[in-house]
C-alpha cells in the first residue's frame, strides 16, 4: 500500500510559478511509475508529467518546457510549474504505479491539489 498527499496548490496570475509536491509513504519503493495528472471538471484526468525508472519521462506537449518533475527523495516527487497559464487551472493529482508506465485503472492516487491562475 502507498499513501500519497499533494501540497503546493493555490491561486496564481498568468506568469507565476507554482511547486506541488507530493508526500508518499508506504511502500514506496516498489512504485515504478510517477507522475502528475490533472483533471478540467466535466472530464477526464490526464497525465501531465510521469518519470519511470523503465520509460522515458513524459511531459504533455501543452507543458512542456514550462513544468519539470523531479524527485527530492524515494519520499518526495514535484512538479515545478512555471510560466503558468488560465488553462493550467485545473485539479493536480499524484499519482504511483507498480508498473513501468501509470495506468489509471490502477494507479495509486492522492486526493488532488486545486491550482487556479487567474489572467
Amino acid at each position: 500500500q502507498v499513501q500519497l498527499i499533494e501540497s503546493g496548490g493555490g491561486l496564481v496570475q498568468a506568469g507565476d510559478s507554482l511547486r506541488l509536491s507530493c508526500q508518499m509513504s508506504g511502500r514506496t519503493d516498489t512504485m515504478r511509475a510517477m507522475g502528475w495528472y490533472r483533471q478540467y471538471p466535466g472530464l477526464e484526468r490526464e497525465l501531465v508529467a510521469s518519470i519511470s525508472n523503465m520509460a522515458p519521462t513524459f511531459y504533455l506537449d501543452s507543458v512542456k518546457g514550462r513544468f519539470a518533475i523531479s524527485r527530492d527523495n524515494a519520499y518526495t516527487l514535484n512538479l515545478q510549474m512555471n510560466n503558468l497559464k488560465t488553462e493550467d487551472t485545473a485539479v493536480y493529482y499524484c499519482a504511483v504505479n507498480v508498473a513501468p508506465r501509470l495506468r489509471k485503472a490502477n494507479n495509486y492516487w492522492g486526493p488532488g491539489t486545486q491550482v487556479t491562475v487567474s489572467s
